[in-house]
């Protein structure tokens, strides 16, 4: 059976949205085309958009529309890029666009006439644009569990929502031969202060410390401390640590959930509140220790023996094993829908 492919938008912004996306196409027995900046030979390569190496999320153009909150005006990575979209979706006629995450993108699907499913990060996202891609979309994506919801999301918004938690890498659940912490540092935020990982490390000299990631290199080495850079497997490494010590982005999250290790809390500051959102509610769960800052290093010793006494059923309650598989057949169900409404009112 021919089947029109499902197109599924990336953001350039961080690794989590990437690794999302390579979870569920992998899953995925309908086909998909990615598509976003940096792709390269993986999907549709778009041109980049954004005015300055650092991306703010925001252009300060005084006469953007509410429904908009990235629109700058004469830029030509923006412009070539909607043309790339627009022309994709005319020649593919896909079944269904998957947006993760891109107000603008969500609404130039939605104006191309095809459906959409807009993934939902985690946060205070009640502002006009916000809501105005929520609305216009056919289905909501969250990918956490529905405890970790904020009280203040509207009503409408949930009942629109599927909340797919453990949509990562299958993570193995052991644990090292010695006990081990892992601290790991995104994309998406300022690389770890090597220094400041070196004090901890000295602080609790019975424990192995390793570092994934963006890390500057500390001024004097210390024998309990590793680090290790960037890896394309951070599950891999998950799998090994006794102790996970991150920040409360998506992929992150999920996949310490999924391999069910202890969990030491530190939220970045994002648009919207999006780690801090996650952060309260795994801490009211009592599924992480939560903390505000990068602790002094003599609190490492009493914050680890802590972290030990969590229990793994909070961490459980908020996992879905397979949830790669879930989505993609979720999303394959949904473009077989969209299709038979199609043929039925052609």
């Amino acid at each position: 059976m021919n089947r029109r492919p499902i197109g599924y938008y990336i953001h350039h912004h961080g690794a989590g949205h990437r690794a999302r996306a390579d979870a569920i196409a992998a899953a995925s027995e309908w086909p998909v085309t990615l598509m976003g900046t940096g792709i390269g030979a993986a999907g549709v390569d778009l041109p980049d958009d954004r005015l300055e190496i650092e991306f703010d999320g925001a252009d300060g153009t005084d006469c953007r529309p509410l429904a908009f909150h990235y629109a700058p005006i004469g830029h030509s990575g923006v412009r070539e890029r909607t043309a790339r979209i627009a022309g994709w979706i005319a020649e593919m006629r896909p079944a269904l666009m998957v947006v993760d995450v891109s107000v603008e993108v969500a609404l130039l699907a939605r104006l191309a006439s095809v459906p959409t499913v807009y993934v939902r990060l985690n946060g205070d996202r009640t502002d006009p644009a916000h809501l105005e891609a929520f609305r216009s979309a056919s289905a909501l994506l969250a990918p956490y569990h529905a405890q970790l919801e904020l009280p203040s999301t509207p009503e409408w918004v949930r009942r629109k929502t599927r909340y797919l938690p453990g949509i990562t890498a299958p993570g193995r659940r052991r644990n090292s031969a010695r006990g081990r912490v892992l601290v790991v540092f995104g994309r998406g935020g300022s690389p770890g202060a090597g220094d400041v990982l070196a004090r901890a490390a000295a602080a609790c000299p019975d424990w192995e410390w390793r570092a994934i990631g963006p890390v500057t290199a500390p001024s004097l080495p210390i024998s309990n401390l590793t680090l290790s850079g960037w890896t394309d497997r951070p599950e891999c490494e998950i799998a090994e640590a006794s102790i996970v010590v991150g920040a409360a982005g998506d992929g992150l999250v999920s996949a310490v959930l999924a391999a069910d290790k202890p969990f030491i809390c530190i939220p970045q500051e994002r648009p919207f509140g999006e780690q801090v959102a996650t952060a309260r509610g795994l801490a009211a769960a009592g599924a992480a220790r939560v903390l505000s800052l990068w602790p002094e290093a003599a609190h490492w010793p009493g914050l680890l023996a802590e972290a030990l006494t969590l229990k793994a059923g909070a961490r459980r309650a908020l996992h879905v094993e397979n949830g790669p598989l879930i989505a993609a057949s979720w999303l394959a169900e949904l473009a077989a829908a969209f299709r038979a409404q199609r043929e039925c009112t052609a």
